[in-house]
């Protein structure tokens, strides 16, 4: 604890206690099921790989055959992927293919390139050993084992495995309904005019993104005047639509802050100053399905500087939500990186600081950090995760975060 402010762990801690895990489950096909979380662990239907097959273009043989290199052997039979060969008799090979099963009586596959060939027969150049580029039965997955656990977000290396073992649909969580509204007079969307005073809405675009990335299913309510009546409104729009609802701006005490208000009038909210930077105010609470439902939306409100919402939105959003959908793991990787700069000016909040790789594998930092520089967020590679009061020499070991990883 920072004075009255919370630290980011004890805020993303209380955040993710207030997620309730989705219960809708559908089946959909393998083929659609990239970027779903899983609703149910999935068992091999069968053994991979099916049968005994040769890893290797060569020639499948028995071992005791070849006592020793120059061995020449009679090619009894040709064996191509796909199809099944019969029993290999003493004293001869079989010319085989990757992926070909092997034929009853071989033990091991010596590769094209140890061998020559001699009219209808083979020489070996060198002996092999029993179960050399031999894949077996089961040898990388037994049938019945575990291959995919329930809460995992599905890749496409994930659904390929499924696949593999004969898995032709899924059961998965239903996707989040995530509404989105921003708030301020002062926005504009791109395309229009710009008067004096006004600024384009790129958050309304950065946080779309976001949400998307987390196979959300989007709501966008656009911008919101600043009015109760107006926040009101959409928020119980959003609430009877939406599973989470995420707002960018208002979220402070002004005059012209209506979001803090308008959820505390149609459901509950707790303000939270976060010793952070950027970003250090957020809202969560919930806002009611209805006038007497007992059923509730999630509602968080960002901050509306550009980086600000950017950052906190990948730091307490993407954790909830991934939360919410049934993921099990929502912790991002961190990675131990080479500062190849000074950070002398120490803050007494855990910093966030823009970064990217250089060209010899250590970080440098955007020039300001300023949180209403957008353009660094496209500069940077992740953040740097700071703890308060640290200085960073050149030199020093930092704590890095790849955006790829705070994006699924």
């Amino acid at each position: 604890m920072n004075g009255n402010l919370l630290s980011v762990d004890e805020a993303l801690a209380r955040l993710l206690d207030g997620a309730v895990r989705m219960t809708d489950v559908e089946t959909i096909p393998t083929l659609d099921a990239t970027g779903r979380v899983l609703a149910e662990s999935q068992h091999s239907t069968m053994n991979v790989p099916p049968m005994d097959n040769s890893a290797m273009d060569g020639y499948a043989v028995r071992s005791a055959d070849v006592a020793a290199p120059g061995t020449r052997l009679k090619v009894a039979q040709r064996i191509m992927a796909g199809a099944v060969g019969h029993a290999l008799p003493a004293g001869s090979a079989a010319r085989i293919f990757t992926g070909a099963p092997m034929p009853d009586g071989a033990d091991a596959v010596v590769m094209q390139e140890m061998t020559e060939t001699d009219g209808d027969a083979v020489v070996i150049k060198a002996a092999p050993k029993a179960g050399e580029w031999v894949r077996y039965i089961g040898q990388d997955i037994k049938q019945g084992a575990v291959v995919l656990r329930a809460g995992q977000r599905l890749r496409p290396q994930d659904c390929g495995l499924a696949a593999s073992v004969g898995i032709g649909s899924l059961p998965v969580m239903r996707r989040v309904k995530l509404g989105l509204f921003f708030t301020g007079d002062e926005l504009v969307m791109p395309g229009d005019p710009l008067p004096p005073g006004r600024i384009y809405n790129s958050n309304r675009f950065t946080l779309n993104g976001l949400a998307r990335a987390l196979d959300c299913e989007v709501r966008d309510y656009g911008i919101v005047p600043d009015s109760l009546e107006a926040t009101r409104a959409v928020l119980r729009r959003a609430a009877a639509e939406c599973d989470v609802i995420v707002t960018s701006g208002g979220v402070s005490v002004g005059d012209a802050d209506f979001v803090k208000p308008a959820v505390e009038a149609e459901g509950e909210l707790l303000m939270w100053r976060i010793a952070m930077k950027p970003g250090r105010p957020l809202a969560f609470g919930r806002v009611r399905k209805g006038d007497h439902g007992r059923d509730t939306a999630a509602f968080i409100g960002l901050p509306g500087n550009p980086v600000a919402s950017f950052v906190t939105f990948m730091w307490f959003v993407r954790p909830f939500v991934m939360r919410v959908q049934g993921s099990n793991d929502v912790t991002p990787r961190a990675i131990a990186a080479r500062a190849d700069f000074e950070w002398i000016v120490a803050d007494n909040r855990r910093e966030f600081l823009r970064a990217r790789w250089n060209e010899t594998g250590g970080l440098d930092i955007y020039p300001t950090q300023d949180s209403a520089v957008l353009s660094s967020t496209v500069w940077a590679d992740g953040l740097i995760d700071n703890p308060p009061g640290q200085v960073i020499r050149r030199g020093d070991s930092v704590k890095f975060y790849a955006f790829r990883d705070l994006m699924p």
